[in-house]
């Protein structure tokens, strides 16, 4: 059995719509890579400890663990098509979510919304992945993944410069100096009432068209395969369950490298450290374009995963043991420290990771896809415990060498990766 476009529209040009599902990625990268800015944000307005403020994260990526499984079995019930509109009609009803809890200053209603927008995030992360890697031949799955992920990734770029210009103003440099007065924090609180009523606005007109766009459904065709479809069943295949593993610590690097780097830079006393995250997504942007170009015309999947992994863990070192004196020029930034410098860069060592794995996990499986898909997604959750970790390591009352060295618990993450490029990725029976 195998997971294919509807026979009624196999005739038709994909170029539509890869080009609608390219602008949910934006979209999915928009709201994910807020995050960035968000954290730092909120630990200002609240006066949060590295492990508060990990929470901000942790309520966002566990929502993947409750849903991944039942988002997989909705999505199967009512289509990809109609499952990519509901996520995203989800989605608008979240934004609004924010305004309240800015208005009122009640951390907790924060929370509520990053769940909630997590679970929505989960029902289309189902439903999206495994519709751009059905749209065209396996052995380029990652070349197609990777444009959907230059446009998520490039709006995890402008995501960061519009929360700064958009909410936080001129009170970024007031914060890297010092706790920000009542006054200041009212004004900030404000500041995100707009953006994120204008961001409802544009994502509820965006699910309207998507349910009226031409979109074609992914039937899933049974030639006389008796399995059953189970997570049971699922997980038999080496393959797939080792990739739910690599997917779950590559999203915990992720985060950890584009969510975290903002709080990273404030801790050291980088004035524009909002925009942070922008670093971070412009270089897996870089790494994106280079998977477009390089695979599978250069080099396979799983060996541009194997080289990531390598990187990965290079940087590691990189970040936990420079002089935390040591600063660099960076352009359109100006003085930077060497170790955030690196954890940016980390964006590099992990743009090829999600639609490398994505592709070999999924192998082979035929109608277990939508199975697999919901497993996989629930590697997301991956951004729940990363920074969760690291704000653990980090301790209550985190110095700068101790914030370096925290970052230690990116190795057994990328560790895994590579183990998964050399071997796990091929095994295909656990005897």
């Amino acid at each position: 059995m195998e997971a294919t476009v509807s026979n009624s529209t196999t005739t038709k040009s994909n170029a539509i719509p890869l080009a609608i599902v390219a602008a949910m990625f934006f979209i999915l990268g928009f709201v994910t890579w807020l995050n960035g800015s968000l954290m730092p944000y909120l630990q200002q307005l609240f006066d949060l400890s590295p492990i508060q403020a990990s929470l901000i994260l942790f309520s966002f990526y566990i929502a993947v663990t409750f849903t991944a499984i039942p988002s997989a079995k909705f999505v199967k019930k009512v289509g990809y098509k109609n499952g990519m509109a509901i996520s995203i009609g989800m989605m608008m009803v979240t934004a609004l979510l924010y305004i309240p809890a800015a208005k009122t200053q009640v951390f907790a209603l924060f929370l509520v919304a990053q769940f909630t927008m997590g679970i929505a995030q989960t029902i289309l992360q189902t439903a999206v992945n495994p519709y751009v890697v059905r749209l065209g031949p396996e052995e380029s799955a990652a070349a197609r993944v990777s444009i959907m992920g230059i446009l998520n990734k490039f709006a995890g770029v402008i995501a960061p410069l519009a929360f700064t210009a958009l909410v936080l103003g001129g009170f970024n440099e007031a914060a890297a100096t010092g706790p920000l007065t009542q006054v200041e924090k009212d004004a900030m609180a404000g500041n995100l009432v707009m953006p994120y009523l204008g961001l409802a606005v544009f994502i509820g007109l965006f699910a309207v068209g998507i349910k009226f766009a031409p979109l074609p459904e992914i039937e899933e065709e049974d030639d006389n395969d008796k399995s059953t479809g189970t997570v049971k069943e699922a997980l038999a295949h080496p393959n797939l369950a080792l990739g739910v593993v690599a997917l779950f610590l590559y999203v915990a690097a992720e985060v950890i490298a584009g969510d975290t780097v903002g709080s990273f830079a404030l801790s050291m006393g980088v004035a524009n450290y909002s925009v942070m995250t922008s670093y971070t997504m412009a270089f897996m942007v870089t790494g994106y374009v280079l998977g477009i170009i390089l695979i599978p015309r250069v080099i396979s999947q799983q060996t541009a995963l194997t080289i990531s992994g390598i990187l990965g863990l290079a940087l590691t070192l990189g970040i936990a043991f420079v002089d935390s004196a040591a600063t660099l020029n960076v352009p359109t930034f100006g003085e930077m420290p060497v170790a955030v410098f690196f954890l940016a860069l980390c964006g590099l060592a992990n743009a090829i990771m999600w639609p490398a794995i994505w592709p070999l996990a999924l192998s082979g499986l035929g109608k277990l896809t939508s199975v697999a898909s919901g497993l996989l997604v629930m590697g997301i959750a991956g951004g729940a415990f990363g920074p969760l970790f690291l704000g653990l390591a980090k301790g209550s009352e985190a110095t700068v060498a101790s914030s370096q060295t925290a970052y230690l618990v990116l190795l057994p993450c990328y560790l895994f990766i590579l183990f998964y490029a050399l071997k796990g990725h091929k095994m295909r029976s656990w005897k």
